[in-house]
């Protein structure tokens, strides 16, 4: 009867009775002393101090914090895929009006996006010479695809009317842009916008790992090489959170700049 007064309180309740339910079964499957990974209970045992209660405690070096392991990968992610989206929305405007270049273009660009994005690391590698630098690499190549691929259908799929409509009002090419162009293509991009930063998370806890230095995915590897399952079960917790989050930012901004009536 209350879930029905307030259906706010039922997107609550709903999740909240998922996760507790997850969490027993979890901890009956794990509470036998043959099994190989910890329980709920035990991994807040293992974790609670210092991981939990100071995740941003600093000892120097790679002995820090949770909050810092990700803060340090989140500042990866934030160069890279603002390069991404900064290129990848120039280039495909340009390919998008352009039917030459999509036809010279697109081809090359279905192959590479089919790489693994850590099979390019190597290559970043020997040619940065960096483990930084590198990483941010590896998070441009993966976040870039979706974005060229979806602002370039967006631009492709601008219908003909506001074409016409351009040519009526004799439009110039700076003005045909701005009033009509991009903002038929902004719901498209956003969509690309979105993709491309879940990709770019999960590429940058894979790069780490093998990359090292401070970052949520060398803190995993570490911890697994050291045998601290409950550090890494926290650890894939915490990056699974700040993956929703990052999806909802994305969605948050689209909000205020994807017109209602343009939404998909």
């Amino acid at each position: 009867m209350i879930l029905r007064r307030f259906p706010w309180l039922r997107k609550i309740a709903a999740p909240v009775v998922a996760i507790a339910i997850l969490l027993v079964i979890w901890q009956i499957l794990c509470s036998g002393e043959a099994s190989r990974l910890p329980s709920p209970i035990t991994v807040l045992q293992d974790t609670w101090d210092p991981l939990i209660i100071n995740p941003f405690y600093d000892n120097g070096g790679v002995d820090k914090g949770l909050g810092l392991q990700i803060f340090a990968s989140l500042k990866r992610v934030a160069v890279g895929f603002s390069l991404a989206a900064i290129v990848g929305i120039g280039l495909g405007i340009l390919i998008g009006a352009n039917r030459f270049m999509y036809d010279a273009l697109d081809p090359i660009f279905q192959v590479l996006r089919t790489i693994p994005p850590l099979a390019w690391l190597p290559i970043s590698l020997a040619a940065l010479r960096q483990s930084e630098p590198s990483a941010i690499f590896v998070i441009f190549i993966t976040a870039i695809w979706p974005i060229i691929i979806n602002t370039t259908v967006g631009v492709q799929q601008l219908p003909q009317d506001y074409r016409n409509v351009a040519r009526v009002l004799k439009l110039s090419k700076i003005g045909y842009f701005f009033n009509i162009l991009f903002p038929s293509a902004v719901p498209y991009i956003f969509t690309g916008l979105r993709i491309g930063i879940g990709l770019s998370w999960l590429a940058i806890i894979a790069a780490e790992m093998l990359v090292g230095g401070v970052g949520i995915g060398f803190f995993i590897w570490d911890s697994y090489n050291s045998s601290q399952m409950s550090q890494i079960i926290l650890a894939l917790v915490y990056v699974g959170i700040v993956g929703l989050v990052l999806d909802r930012l994305v969605e948050f901004l689209a909000r205020f700049v994807v017109p209602s009536e343009q939404k998909h």
